[in-house]
């Protein structure tokens, strides 16, 4: 049993319709809609995955249950207010009020997107196509190499999904200098930079500077966000991540039930996909920064007689962008 195909041995390329059934399954998969609990996705599949006309209903008994769990990055998706336009004609979305602004588009000729700045009181954030693709050889269908196509398979899906997640972190490694927070001193003064807490007070000062500066720097923007209401999200390599918790767990004194050094909410959200392991960023999610899926992952297929083997293309349609840069700040750890 595999994440994709619950039984090996269904799997058939013998017609049209039994392939129309594997790459179906790799749909439902690559659709995430293997996150839900396994009785739901036995009724779910046979609804999801038979367009009219695609293939008969009754041939539909290779995805029993999924157990895939999507092992990619989706913590911008809570940074990012991400909006489904996957069921309009649109060609992009706009923006409005740009403060200090950043968007990506894909480079011509397959290569990676660009993030580039922008600014005025309107922009139009455009739905790019990204696309990519793999090859099943007819052999390891032969050979019962079912593994081996699963397999392909899946690291084909999350790649995809791993591109998409690093241009919405691309968009916050672009942020400008103008938005750094130092290393701030620690509070008090005098602490010895040889004090076991040295280090997490300077990083719960300097979580605390990047909070205030952002409160301050929204105030009248009509977002509606007070100290009281608002949970700052502190995106970081995993490599700070044993040390942002012991500033955010630092007390005032030093006994239980003591007040924190830390004067605002925080929520920490690990990645990998940072360039730079040495800083992080605290960042008031949602509002004015923004994304908008026009087509989700969309997988194609044909038989290619001349390399034996069958070709699966994903395509998929999404752009993004900060609108005001005020929501971020990058914070130093030295």
């Amino acid at each position: 049993m595999g994440q994709i195909f619950s039984d090996f041995s269904k799997i058939n390329f013998s017609t049209p319709e039994a392939r129309a059934k594997v790459f179906a399954a790799l749909q439902y998969f690559a659709s995430g809609k293997g996150r839900i609990d396994a009785e739901r996705k036995k009724a779910a599949a046979l609804q999801a995955l038979t367009g009219p006309g695609d293939f008969p209903t009754q041939t539909i008994d290779i995805f029993k249950t999924f157990q895939a769990l999507p092992s990619y990055d989706t913590g911008y998706e809570e940074i990012f207010d991400i909006r489904d336009y996957t069921g309009t004609k649109k060609s992009g979305y706009k923006i409005e009020s740009i403060e200090d602004g950043l968007t990506f588009a894909k480079v011509t000729g397959g290569g990676k997107a660009k993030v580039f700045k922008m600014a005025g009181t309107e922009a139009e954030v455009s739905f790019d196509l990204y696309g990519g693709g793999l090859n099943w050889l007819r052999t390891w269908i032969d050979d019962e190499e079912y593994w081996g196509l699963e397999n392909n398979a899946v690291s084909f899906i999350n790649k995809a999904a791993e591109d998409k997640a690093g241009i919405f972190y691309a968009l916050v490694e672009a942020l400008g200098a103008g938005y750094n927070i130092a290393w701030t001193a620690a509070d008090p003064s005098t602490l010895a930079n040889t004090d076991a807490t040295y280090t997490a007070n300077r990083d719960a000062q300097t979580l605390n500077a990047a909070a205030q500066a952002i409160l301050l720097a929204v105030k009248d923007k009509g977002y509606g966000v007070t100290y009281q209401n608002i949970e700052f999200i502190v995106s970081a390599p995993i490599q700070l991540v044993g040390r942002l918790n012991k500033a955010l767990g630092l007390m005032l004194q030093g006994f239980g039930g003591s007040p924190s050094q830390v004067a605002y909410k925080f929520r920490i959200l690990p990645t990998t996909m940072y360039s730079t392991t040495t800083v992080y960023y605290v960042i008031l999610p949602k509002h004015n920064l923004t994304g908008g899926n026009r087509m989700n992952l969309t997988i194609f297929n044909k038989f290619d007689e001349e390399s034996y083997s069958d070709i699966a293309v994903g395509w998929q349609r999404y752009g993004g962008a900060i609108g005001d840069s005020d929501q971020l700040r990058r914070c130093a750890v030295s």
